[in-house]
C-alpha cells in the first residue's frame, strides 16, 4: 500500500498538489478520499471545520474571488447569518456552481485585500439579504468595534449606487449607534425607536447621588428611569451577576427606577412606560408609542424598504388628489 503523508489527511487539498505530493489520480477516486469539489479532496474520514470548508471553496475558485456579506464578517470576528452556504463575490460573468458555495456576479470589485472584502463591502452585501434587526444589530457592533467606517460607508452609498445593497444600507443607516456595547443592546435600542419612544442616553454615566456614579445600558434623564438589558450571560458569569446585583441595590437605595429587560421586543415598552408613569410627578410624561411598530424590524431589509417606498408613494398619490 503506498505510502500518504499523513498531513494530507487533516486539511482540504488540491488535486495538484495531491499528485505532486506521491497520490494517484486513482487514489483520490478510492475509498481513503472524498471530493468536496473540482478537483479538491479531503480524507473521507475528516470532519471539515468552518474555516476548512471556507479553504477548500478558495482551492476550487479563481485566485481574484473574494469572500463577502456574511462569510467576510465572520471572518471578522462577528458571528451573524447562516455559517452556509459560503459567499464569495467576483468580478465578471463568471458560472460556477459549488456545493455550500453562493458566487456572487459583480461588473466592479469593492476595495478589498487578500482574504475578502472591506468591512463595508461586507456590510452592504449584508444588507442586501438580512432581516432588518439583524442589519442594525450588526451595523451597531461594527461601529462599536470600530470596523465599520462611517465615512468610507456613506462614500460607496454615494458613489455606487448602481452596487447591490445599497438602497438597503441607506434605510439602517440612521438606525445605527456606535454606543451600543453589544447587539443585545443594539436592538433593543433599535425596538425603542421604531416604537416611536423617545431616544434614549445609551451607556452614558449617570450620577445617581453624590459620589455614587452607574452606568446604565439606557437613560431617560427627565424622568430618572434606567433600562437594562439582562442576557443570559449575566445569569451564568458570577462576576457579572454579582454587579448586577450591586447595580440595582444602589437604584433602589437611592430612589432611580429600574427596569431589566430580557426580550427586548415584547416586554420592553409596558416596563418603560410603567416606570415612567410612576415618575410623572418629577417630569414630562413619556409619549406613549403607537399600537405596534412605526418600522417593521422583523422583515428582510428589501422589503421593510418596499413597504416605506409604497407608503411615500402613498401620501403623494393622496397629496395629489387633495
Amino acid at each position: 500500500m503506498s505510502t500518504v503523508p499523513d498531513d494530507l489527511f487533516h486539511r482540504p487539498i488540491a488535486r495538484a498538489e495531491a499528485l505532486a505530493s506521491g497520490l494517484t489520480p486513482r487514489m483520490l477516486e478510492g475509498v481513503r478520499f472524498r471530493r468536496l469539489h473540482h478537483g479538491v479532496y479531503c480524507a473521507r474520514d475528516h470532519l471539515l471545520t468552518w474555516e476548512e470548508r471556507l479553504e477548500a471553496a478558495r482551492l476550487a475558485l479563481p485566485d481574484s474571488a473574494r469572500t463577502t456579506g456574511a462569510t467576510r464578517l465572520r471572518q471578522l470576528g462577528f458571528e451573524v447569518g447562516a455559517p452556509l452556504p459560503l459567499h464569495f463575490v467576483v468580478e465578471g460573468d463568471l458560472h460556477l456552481a459549488l456545493d455550500g458555495v453562493f458566487l456572487h456576479r459583480t461588473v466592479k470589485m469593492p476595495p478589498h485585500d487578500d482574504e475578502g472584502v472591506s468591512a463595508e463591502a461586507a456590510y452592504v452585501a449584508f444588507c442586501a439579504e438580512t432581516r432588518t434587526i439583524e442589519a442594525i444589530k450588526v451595523g451597531c457592533a461594527m461601529m462599536h468595534a470600530a470596523q465599520l467606517d462611517p465615512y468610507l460607508l456613506e462614500r460607496m452609498l454615494d458613489e455606487e449606487k448602481w452596487r447591490r445593497g445599497v438602497p438597503e444600507t441607506a434605510y439602517v443607516l440612521p438606525f445605527l449607534d456606535d454606543r451600543c456595547r453589544s447587539m443585545p443592546e443594539a436592538k433593543l435600542l433599535a425596538y425603542v425607536v421604531a416604537a416611536g419612544l423617545p431616544a434614549p442616553e445609551v451607556n452614558r454615566t449617570v450620577e445617581v447621588a453624590p459620589g455614587v456614579v452607574l452606568t446604565p445600558d439606557q437613560w431617560y434623564g427627565p424622568h430618572e428611569v434606567a433600562i437594562e438589558y439582562e442576557g443570559s450571560q449575566h445569569q451564568e458569569h458570577r462576576g457579572q451577576y454579582n454587579a448586577d446585583i450591586d447595580r440595582y441595590s444602589l437604584y433602589r437605595r437611592h430612589g432611580v427606577a429600574y427596569e431589566l429587560v430580557r426580550h427586548p421586543r415584547t416586554d420592553a415598552f409596558p416596563q418603560v412606560h410603567g416606570s415612567a408613569g410612576a415618575r410623572r410627578a418629577r417630569g414630562a410624561r413619556l409619549r406613549r408609542p403607537r399600537t405596534g411598530l412605526r418600522v417593521r424590524l422583523d422583515v428582510p431589509v428589501p422589503a421593510a424598504l418596499r413597504r416605506r417606498t409604497a407608503a411615500v408613494s402613498r401620501r403623494v398619490t393622496q397629496a395629489s388628489g387633495a
